[in-house]
């Protein structure tokens, strides 16, 4: 489990791509020194295990799936990445619950500037719009972000100057594709609707179902 908050920016030192996946080398001195042979990391927002750690460089598989998927197979060396490694006990709960289980890939359209901010929008396909409420939380590239306005296919939300700073997202431009997860509770809701098969919501199934007191 993660939370959506960037701790560092890591560069992508190698990828070797064969029939079944790709292996990514991946520079990264902070979350290195975190993290061992076996854990998870989000990169870009894709949960990975590290399979080898040597110094300050992490390694990782993607299996094909992954990289369809995902942006990751869009990586070449020299590129950086948003990192993450997993959420512990006890550690502040900065952003929202992130799974690390990307649901679709989106595309950049368009960059607006707003005072020292820059209002990213992101289209998606029209199906996943569901997940997307204004205020709600979703997390693009791995990053917590606040919901701004709805549309029909697409959503928008803020970046302010310290996002820009820390994460790829300064580096976005119209028409590239990033990583969206939406908001977990949001699917868990959709879940117990349809096992209600049309019933409903009333305060006796959000208190059975632990949403109310």
């Amino acid at each position: 489990m993660f939370t959506g908050i960037v701790r560092e920016l890591g560069v992508v030192e190698r990828i070797d791509t064969g029939a079944e996946g790709a292996r990514l080398s991946i520079a990264a001195p902070h979350t290195a020194a975190r993290v061992q042979v076996g854990d998870s990391v989000a990169i870009n927002g894709v949960c990975l295990t590290v399979v080898r750690k040597e110094g300050e460089r992490l390694e990782f598989d993607a299996v094909l799936e992954t990289l369809r998927r995902s942006n990751l197979g869009e990586l070449k060396r020299g590129d950086q990445v948003n990192l993450e490694d997993s959420l512990r006990a006890g550690e502040a709960m900065g952003g929202h619950f992130v799974q690390g289980h990307v649901d679709t890939t989106g595309v950049v359209q368009g960059l607006n500037p707003q005072g020292n901010a820059v209002v990213m929008v992101v289209g998606v396909p029209e199906e996943w719009m569901r997940y997307v409420v204004p205020k709600g939380s979703v997390a693009v590239d791995g990053v917590s972000l606040t919901v701004v306005d709805v549309g029909r296919s697409d959503f928008s939300v803020w970046l302010i100057p310290h996002t820009r700073a820390v994460t790829t997202l300064g580096l976005r431009r119209i028409g590239d594709r990033v990583n969206v997860e939406f908001d977990v509770l949001a699917k868990y809701i959709e879940r117990l609707l349809k096992a209600r098969r049309g019933g409903g919501v009333d305060m006796e199934l959000l208190k059975r179902t632990g949403f109310v007191e």
